[in-house]
């Protein structure tokens, strides 16, 4: 995964998305590069296609929302059409709370009174984890005339393929959360490895550079797992830093994570702080039900983690909760509609990653004691109009929609 490249520029995008600006700053930079945008779009009805997105000056439109992952980003422009479209969906694994809550999302997201009108037709497949299937999945919805699908990648790579037929037939391909090694398609994502740098970087603070961490990988075999790994690595694996780490793999699920935890600590029987990619609930509560000593924790933003390190906090727990959010396939079929209608977008979307600690959780605020465990807790992106409560989301079911 890239870093992120002008911190002045990431600065500026994020003080705007959080609102420490005045809003005549913020607005002047939007007016602007929608005005910049509009233009651009004039100019694209006029392209040829079949040929995909054509490389085009920036600024993009709407930047407070569709951030640049860096400073040379480059932007794309496809050929402006006009609404409604048919839309798609193609997930890979949908076996966890995250992936869950995801597919929900999209689904409350497509029937939003301000999205519904620019939505024809809204489909959602989940094709497991082989790739040969997602790929399958993608090249038939080309072949439909689906006009956007955005999708979570199985693999980082080998969609080559259907990269070449979505250009040829003009249809926008949007990857996010577990994104492709390539840049050739316009993709959605927090900055995974600076995420694992947070929490790396947090637990050396409580740790003094030496100690015994319990880390849970995520799901195998896709970028955000080894971005996040690579990412906390880097901190732990510093020079100077004198760490012993035990890796166990928790497939960001639950019950499998608190197996994980369970059994390391059979062997281990103690360490000094836990990280955890995701299914955090179940391994800090395997470390409760264990009766451990209470340790620096780095975790996910699922709300029952969240719940767990507040309740906790007065007998020593510490803890820093980044969000991975289910929201981003809303922003991710946003930026779809946004490219159909011919909007100037970055290749790469970066997206301001929530974060939430020991010191600043709050019931009703950054996690929710009425809702589920299994809730993640950032789902809402102001700066892209986009603010789906939890209970619309949770009405949702996961099933595909043919």
């Amino acid at each position: 995964m890239k870093s992120r490249g002008s911190a002045r520029r990431a600065a500026a995008v994020l003080s705007c998305a959080l609102g420490l600006w005045g809003l005549s700053a913020c607005k002047g930079k939007s007016d602007s590069t929608q005005a910049a945008g509009g233009a651009a779009s004039a100019a694209a009805e006029q392209a040829p296609s079949g040929q995909g997105p054509k490389i085009v000056p920036g600024p993009g439109y709407n930047p407070e929302c569709f951030a640049p992952w860096k400073q040379d980003t480059k932007f794309l422009q496809w050929t402006a059409r006009k609404p409604p479209f048919r839309l798609a969906l193609v997930n890979g694994y949908v076996g966890n709370a995250w992936r869950i809550q995801m597919v929900k999302t999209a689904k409350a997201f497509a029937k939003d009174p301000a999205v519904a009108p620019l939505i024809k037709e809204f489909k959602v497949v989940s094709t497991g984890t082989d790739v040969a299937a997602q790929l399958g999945a993608i090249e038939d919805f080309i072949n439909q005339g689906f006009d956007g699908i955005v999708t979570l990648a199985v693999s980082p790579d080998g969609f080559d393929r259907v990269i070449r037929l979505a250009d040829k037939k003009d249809v926008i391909l949007v990857p996010f959360d577990n994104v492709l090694d390539t840049e050739k398609v316009m993709q959605v994502n927090e900055d995974q490895l600076a995420m694992g740098r947070q929490w790396g970087e947090f637990l050396d603070k409580q740790l003094g550079g030496k100690g015994k961490v319990l880390e849970v990988r995520g799901l195998q075999g896709n970028s955000v797992d080894r971005d996040r790994h690579v990412g906390f690595r880097q901190v732990m694996e510093a020079p100077g830093k004198s760490y012993t780490i035990v890796e166990v793999v928790g497939g960001w699920d639950d019950g499998k994570a608190q197996k994980a935890v369970a059994d390391a600590l059979a062997v281990h029987r103690q360490f000094d702080a836990l990280f955890a990619q995701g299914g955090s609930t179940g391994a800090v509560r395997a470390l409760l039900d264990a009766g451990h000593k209470p340790i620096p924790v780095a975790t996910e933003a699922e709300n029952g983690v969240r719940k767990l390190i507040a309740k906790h906090h007065e007998q020593g727990m510490k803890g820093l909760s980044l969000g991975q959010s289910p929201g981003l396939a809303a922003i991710a079929m946003k930026a779809a509609l946004e490219g159909l209608q011919g909007k100037v977008l970055p290749q790469m979307i970066s997206v301001p990653i929530p974060a939430a600690d020991h010191t600043t959780l709050k019931d009703g605020e950054n996690f929710f004691s009425q809702l589920s465990d299994n809730f993640f807790t950032p789902n809402e992106f102001p700066p892209c109009g986009v603010n789906i409560s939890g209970v619309k989301i949770m009405n949702e079911s996961e099933s595909d929609v043919k």
